[in-house]
């Protein structure tokens, strides 16, 4: 079965879910592991698709000798960003879980580059631009950076022995849509079977 953009946009709607981002996690337990919170795990984590953070640098200003403090936007490059957070103190842990879903037409080099430009950014100081009803929380970077690839059943297999050679975590999905249908999927026509691959 070849990937489909209507695949890809299924699971990223359906991991914007922290209920759904749990069970993701649940594929691959060393990152399970990370929620602090097994008892109350819907309130140790934060889902952000799509996610935008602002990039902290110094620039020099028209006197000499002296730099400015300036912010600038960026919408990083992979689909689903996974903030742990404390359920008892609500405040945001150090542990942050990048989440790269495999889009049509991207091949191995595509992947991997959106964790490597992802890398990037983030190694300088950022804040997260968190969604509205978690303003609240102190919206700190993280030094603590994991990755996690979703790949398809259909993904090409280089990919698939490209992200275990390079020691990258990944789950496989199996996304089966009704293609007769003319509207939207819902989850009524969307059957999800999870499956862990073993790679590190």
């Amino acid at each position: 079965m070849s990937i489909k953009q209507s695949h890809y946009e299924e699971l990223l709607a359906e991991y914007s879910n922290a209920a759904a981002a749990i069970a993701l996690l649940k594929q691959y337990r060393p990152y399970l592991e990370l929620l602090p919170s097994m008892r109350r795990p819907d309130q140790s984590i934060i889902t952000i698709p799509l996610p935008v953070v602002n990039l902290r640098h110094t620039s020099p200003s028209a006197q000499a000798g002296v730099t400015t403090s300036v912010r600038e936007a960026h919408c990083l490059p992979c689909d689903l960003a996974m903030l742990m957070c404390d359920p008892e103190w609500k405040i945001k842990t150090g542990v942050e879980v990048f989440v790269f879903i495999h889009r049509p037409e991207e091949d191995f080099s595509d992947l991997l580059r959106r964790w490597r430009q992802t890398q990037v950014l983030l190694s300088k100081g950022y804040e997260w631009e968190m969604p509205l009803r978690y303003r609240h929380i102190l919206n700190e970077g993280a030094d603590n950076l994991y990755p996690l690839f979703v790949v398809f059943e259909g993904t090409p297999e280089r990919i698939k022995r490209g992200l275990k050679g390079a020691y990258l975590p990944f789950v496989t999905q199996s996304l089966e849509i009704n293609e007769e249908s003319q509207t939207e999927p819902n989850l009524d026509e969307v059957v999800l079977t999870e499956n862990r691959e073993e790679n590190l």
